[in-house]
């Protein structure tokens, strides 16, 4: 789970201060306000892991992946090239992290450190005269234990270096002290340390730590596809979604043929993927059955069948509210993602009745329950703040610190965050100013406008 970041200089960010996660994190505010570049920096970190390119140190996207960035004059604080770009990620592991010395054998109970939350820490520069980045350092805290890979001020070549010294010691090998090539990417200690130092092969484990947290994230962007009247399905099993939840039905397939499973606690029936999104859609008050049928038995093409009332027949995905094909993938997300994975959903209340945007708080916090998932949302809607605030109150599978909140907005051209703190009854204590559309202040503008209309009237 992510627990902490900060970003410098990224984007309308000159220095986020600390955001600190929990399982449900909320980023409010208006259009341009800085919160999607929050999201935007977490989806370029995801997809620089996932690059061939060893020699990349940041993956800025194209059409294909997760986001669009550009060149690192689009995405560095001001366009101002000779600022550093300055990332930091902290997480907490599935799986407690046990590091050997390297002459312990794999039987002994005794390790070097171990620990179960790792920091890291990025500087990333453009080189002078060329459009190459370069890597200032990369660090990664463990253990009560820096260890940094640093760039040397006099050479082009690069420095390990470790704090506190007095705990542990990187031992150099027999031969010239060469120095250490650049970073792999911008998270990632290079290969040749496992020959320069006798015991820091293990650097190795916090790069794969890093890569297998983006591994189990998640994405669903605020544009969705429209329904389509069948779909085809090879048989593949997909990862996730897809950025539009254009392959929401292949995993409900998949899923399906998987016999994927969810629990829901003692003395209750577990239910598959595609029962879970159907009682969910149900629940919110959307239709009264769904499924996904084959046209012919046998074949690859699928139709998705709705009833929208108990009783009304049944009809084609296509030929019932347009909300129903837009909340479906945020669903079904939430569901068929392993436990322990990591959800990034932009605007999940897009095109949806304000009754269902407030029952998508219930999702997410069941979600979160049964599914152990984290969930990052940006969104506008009052209606799901409100209910995450009522279901704190009322003590419903969510507690105050389960909750994280915040509101963006800008100011002369740079991004703020204020955190929004929530009491243990649900209450906001600290309100921004124009959080949301002010209700007060529109009874207020109409209670006046009534009574100049009136006055006028009499004086007639």
């Amino acid at each position: 789970m992510i627990k902490r970041m900060n970003l410098k200089n990224f984007k309308c960010w000159e220095d986020s201060g600390d955001i600190n996660f929990s399982k449900i994190t909320g980023f409010f505010g208006s259009n341009s306000s800085g919160k999607t570049s929050i999201i935007q920096s977490l989806l370029m970190l995801k997809q620089t892991t996932e690059s061939a390119d060893r020699n990349l140190v940041l993956e800025f996207g194209n059409d294909k992946l997760y986001v669009e960035l550009g060149t690192f004059e689009e995405i560095i604080f001001e366009h101002n090239e000779n600022l550093n770009l300055e990332l930091e990620i902290s997480w907490t592991l599935n799986k407690e992290l046990k590091i050997k010395g390297p002459d312990k054998s794999e039987d002994s109970e005794k390790f070097e450190f171990s620990g179960s939350e790792i920091k890291f820490k990025t500087k990333i520069t453009r080189k002078e005269k060329t459009r190459q980045l370069c890597v200032e350092k990369i660090e990664y805290q463990f253990a009560n234990l820096n260890f940094q890979l640093s760039k040397n001020e006099k050479s082009s070549g690069y420095e390990l270096g470790l704090a506190p010294k007095d705990k542990f010691e990187f031992k150099r090998t027999r031969g010239r002290p060469w120095q250490l090539p650049p970073p792999t990417k911008c998270y990632g200690f290079p290969d040749e340390i496992k020959s320069y130092f006798q015991n820091a092969s293990f650097l190795s484990d916090f790069e794969l730590k890093f890569e297998n947290l983006f591994s189990n994230v998640y994405y669903l962007g605020p544009l969705r596809e429209y329904p389509k009247r069948n779909y085809t399905w090879s048989g593949a099993k997909p990862s996730d979604m897809g950025r539009k939840g254009e392959r929401v039905i292949d995993a409900l397939l998949a899923s399906k043929e998987a016999n994927i499973y969810i629990s829901r606690g003692q003395r209750r029936s577990r239910m598959s993927v595609e029962e879970y999104t159907a009682f969910w859609l149900k629940e919110l008050g959307l239709i009264e059955s769904f499924e996904v049928k084959p046209l012919k038995e046998g074949g690859n093409l699928y139709e998705v069948w709705v009833q929208k009332s108990e009783g009304s027949s049944s009809v084609l995905l296509t030929d019932v509210g347009f909300g129903v094909s837009q909340i479906l993938p945020v669903i079904t997300l939430c569901y068929y993602v392993p436990p322990n994975s990591i959800l990034i959903i932009e605007q999940p209340e897009i095109h949806l009745h304000p009754t269902v945007q407030a029952g998508l708080a219930d999702v997410f916090i069941d979600a979160m329950k049964y599914n152990e998932v984290q969930i990052i949302l940006e969104s506008h809607s009052e209606h799901l703040l409100r209910r995450l605030q009522r279901r704190i109150a009322e003590e419903k599978g969510v507690k105050n610190n389960d909750i994280a909140l915040y509101f963006c907005n800008s100011k002369n051209g740079k991004s703020q965050l204020d955190t929004l703190k929530i009491d243990e009854y649900g209450n906001i204590t600290n309100w921004p100013k124009d959080f949301f559309n002010d209700d007060l202040k529109e009874i207020a503008a109409m209670t006046e406008a009534i009574f100049k209309r009136k006055s006028k009237g009499k004086k007639r």
